[in-house]
């Protein structure tokens, strides 16, 4: 299933708001991502402002299926994350980045959870998350989701789902 361009808009939450990721978003995002202790369990390193930019403008131009969002905490305005899913078939891949000043607080169970309940809105069935094994608190996240962990190993990280009857 594809969906349109024009229904991908701002996702509201008690305390954040869901908006469709733009370039303009790069400057912020570069220091809410700063932190390397995010790529721990994902490998890599911060992107700078530039290489966010180029990253976005990729993402504002790639194949339909790719949908994400910046996380604005609607108490002050900042960014302080970010969402994704990616749309093939019925199935949505998601995945979610809160930058290190904003964790444990619930903001990434409450962004996921606004994110399937956007993939439900759009009848994609299977909701599917790939994490590390180590990585309790992206599985605890993924739990108060309602995805389950699977049997299946893809690139050492177990893939949770939640596959709607």
């Amino acid at each position: 299933m594809t969906i349109p361009d024009d229904l991908i808009d701002v996702i509201e939450t008690p305390r954040l708001s869901l908006v469709p990721l733009r370039v303009e978003h790069a400057a912020e995002m570069a220091a809410v991502l700063a932190d390397p202790r995010l790529h721990e369990f994902i490998g890599g390193a911060p992107a700078t402002e530039q290489e966010l930019r180029a990253r976005y403008e990729r993402l504002a131009a790639g194949p339909p299926g790719w949908r994400n969002w910046v996380l604005r905490l609607r108490a002050d305005g900042r960014l302080t994350g970010y969402v994704q899913a990616t749309v093939e078939a019925g199935t949505a891949e998601i995945a979610w980045v809160v930058g290190v000043p904003w964790q444990g607080r619930g903001l990434a169970a409450e962004a996921a959870r606004a994110l399937v309940s956007w993939c439900d809105a759009h009848d994609l069935g299977t909701v599917v998350a790939h994490i590390h094994p180590g990585h309790a608190a992206s599985a605890a996240v993924a739990a108060h989701a309602g995805l389950h962990p699977t049997d299946l190993v893809h690139d050492g990280e177990t893939r949770w789902e939640r596959v709607r009857p």
